[in-house]
C-alpha cells in the first residue's frame, strides 16, 4: 500500500549530471530524515516528478539535455509541481541576471559549487520544515473536508429520518392512507377553503360491514387484507383533490372537495359503491376465496348538513350509523 506524504519520509530531488555531485548531496543528506532521489539529467528529473511529490528540488543548471533553467520552467506549469521550491546548484550562472531569470522559473535560492555541508544541511531543513507544516495542513483540509461531507450525509439523513417520521406520525400503518390526526387538518383546511370561498365541499363516512365476520372465519390477516384493499379502491376512484383516510379500525373517512352541487357528492359515492361491490381475491393456504366487501356510507355536505366542522362530523356520523343499523337489522 502506499504511504500518504503525510507519514512517509520526506522525498528530495537532486539532479547532477555529474555522480560525483550527486554523491555529495547524497552523503551531506544522510544526516536528515529524509530519502534522496537522484536523476542524471533534466529529462529524468522530470520523470520522477510523475511519479513522487517532493520537498525540495536541488536542481543543477547546466546539463546536456535539458538545462535547469528549462526543467524549472516545466515544473512551474505543471499543477502538481508549481509549488514545489527549487535550488539551483551551479558553478556558473552566478551573475544578477541569471538569478533574476532563475527566479523567474520558480527558484527560491542558489548555491554554488563545490557544495558546502553546513549550509546545504541549513538551508534544506528550512524547506524540509516548511513542507511538514504544507503537508500537515493539507492533512487538516482533507479531514475537514471529510468530516463536511459526513455531516451533509448525515444532515440529509436526518432530514428523512424526520421526513419519514413525520409521515409515520400522519399516516396509517397498514394503509398508507392518511390517519386521524391528518384528516382532520384536511378537514378543517377544506372547511376554511369554503367559507372563505363560498364553497361547497362534503364529508363521507365509511364502515365496513360485518368486519368482525371476517376476523372470526378466516382470520386477522384476511381482515387487514380488506382494509388494504379497501383503501386502495377509494384512493383509484376518486380524485386527487380528494381525501381518502382511515380512522381506526375498519373506520374509513373521505373529504369531498370542489364540488358543484351534492348531487355531485352523489355521483362519486355511487363510484365508490361501484368499485366495492366486487370481491375481494384472498389467498388462502394456496386457496383462493373471495370475500365480499360491503360498507355502510354516510354523507354530509356543507353547508347544507352543518356549517362548522364538529356539525359535519355528527352529520356524517349519524347518516352512517342510520344505514349500518338498518343494514344489520336486515
Amino acid at each position: 500500500m502506499t504511504k500518504s506524504p503525510a507519514t512517509q519520509r520526506p522525498k528530495i530531488l537532486a539532479v547532477d549530471d555529474n555522480p560525483a555531485n550527486l554523491l555529495v548531496i547524497r552523503r551531506v543528506l544522510a544526516k536528515l530524515d529524509v530519502e534522496v532521489v537522484e536523476a542524471s539529467s533534466g529529462n529524468d528529473a522530470l520523470k520522477a516528478t510523475l511519479d513522487d511529490e517532493f520537498a525540495l528540488v536541488l536542481l543543477d543548471v547546466y546539463m546536456p539535455d535539458i538545462n535547469g533553467f528549462e526543467v524549472a520552467e516545466i515544473l512551474s506549469q505543471e499543477e502538481g509541481t508549481r509549488q514545489t521550491p527549487i535550488i539551483f546548484v551551479t558553478a556558473t550562472y552566478a551573475d544578477d541576471v541569471h538569478r533574476l531569470k532563475g527566479y523567474g522559473f520558480g527558484a527560491v535560492d542558489y548555491m554554488a559549487k563545490p557544495l558546502e555541508a553546513t549550509i546545504l544541511l541549513s538551508k534544506v531543513q528550512v524547506f524540509l520544515e516548511l513542507y511538514r507544516h504544507r503537508v500537515a495542513l493539507r492533512a487538516a483540509l482533507g479531514e475537514l473536508s471529510e468530516r463536511n461531507r459526513q455531516l451533509e450525509i448525515e444532515v440529509e439523513q436526518r432530514k428523512q429520518m424526520e421526513q419519514e417520521m413525520r409521515h409515520l406520525a400522519m399516516h396509517d400503518m397498514l394503509t398508507g392512507l392518511p390517519n386521524r390526526a391528518l384528516f382532520m387538518d384536511r378537514l378543517e383546511s377544506a372547511h376554511h377553503r369554503a367559507v372563505r370561498h363560498g364553497g361547497l365541499f362534503a364529508l363521507v363516512y365509511v364502515d365496513v360491514d360485518r368486519f368482525k365476520d371476517v376476523n372470526d372465519t378466516w382470520g386477522h390477516a384476511a381482515g387487514d387484507a380488506m382494509l388494504v384493499e379497501l383503501a386502495a379502491r377509494l384512493r383509484s376512484t376518486l380524485r386527487e383533490n380528494d381525501t381518502v383516510a382511515r380512522l381506526g379500525g375498519d373506520e374509513f373517512a373521505l373529504v369531498l372537495e370542489e364540488l358543484e352541487d351534492v348531487q355531485d357528492a352523489e355521483r362519486l359515492l355511487e363510484r365508490v359503491r361501484a368499485t366495492l361491490s366486487a370481491p375481494m381475491r384472498y389467498l388462502r393456504d394456496g386457496e383462493e376465496v373471495r370475500l365480499p366487501i360491503s360498507a355502510s356510507i354516510g354523507l354530509a355536505a356543507y353547508p347544507a348538513d352543518g356549517a362548522e366542522v364538529d356539525a359535519l362530523l355528527h352529520a356524517a356520523d349519524q347518516a352512517m350509523y342510520l344505514i349500518k343499523r338498518s343494514r344489520d337489522a336486515a
